[in-house]
């Protein structure tokens, strides 16, 4: 009874994996900084560990099998930022065309930071199709690059398929470790005010 039990909870592991799983790596720097993201390091970092993990809680029905070879092999990571149209533009386009992707919004100055260590120049759009980078938005750019990555020209996702929420391109977590890792600024520490003796001056 044992065995069949065991048996049954790898099953349900296995059958709840999500197939859109994204590549995070971790590395450290040429500054001693442990850094973790959703893109390759430079190719002078020596010493690197990847870890597949489930993107989205929200996207729950399972891709179309070439549709998830694709998103395996090129995965669609698009960075944007509030009130920009053009962000909106490519956002809207990889909806309509049915591909699934991560938004990472940049809006802290640890955010901008991660989109440098991406590739980016600080131009917002970026997206990012497998090692593919497109700075910027030109919709027919973006379709080429696509369907280089051997995306389908129109949607094959599932009605019920949904793509994950935007997150911050520099997750709370590491932006919390790294403000915890930083002294506290000796002025945050006020002397207590005194008179000065005569003929001495500040």
């Amino acid at each position: 009874m044992k065995r069949i039990h065991k048996l049954v909870s790898v099953l349900l592991l296995l059958g709840s994996a999500s197939v859109s799983a994204q590549q995070m790596y971790k590395w450290v720097g040429a500054d001693g900084k442990v850094n973790y993201t959703d893109t390759p390091p430079p190719a002078s970092v020596k010493r690197v560990e990847s870890k597949e993990v489930g993107s989205a809680p929200e996207a729950t029905s399972p891709l179309p099998y070439e549709l998830a070879q694709s998103a395996k092999a090129s995965p669609v990571t698009l960075y944007t930022t509030a009130a920009c149209p053009a962000c909106d533009d490519a956002r809207a386009l990889l909806t309509k065309r049915g591909i699934p992707f991560a938004e990472k919004t940049v809006t802290t100055s640890a955010d901008a930071e991660r989109l440098k260590q991406a590739g980016g120049n600080g131009t917002i759009p970026m997206l990012l199709i497998g090692r593919v980078k497109q700075i910027g938005f030109e919709a027919g750019a973006v379709n080429t690059a696509l369907s280089a990555a051997g995306y389908p020209e129109n949607s094959v996702l599932p009605t019920a398929y949904r793509n994950a929420a935007a997150t911050a391109a520099a997750p709370v977590a590491v932006k919390l470790a790294r403000e915890n890792a930083q002294p506290a600024p000796a002025a945050a520490v006020k002397a207590p005010a005194v008179e000065a003796p005569a003929g001495f001056r500040f």
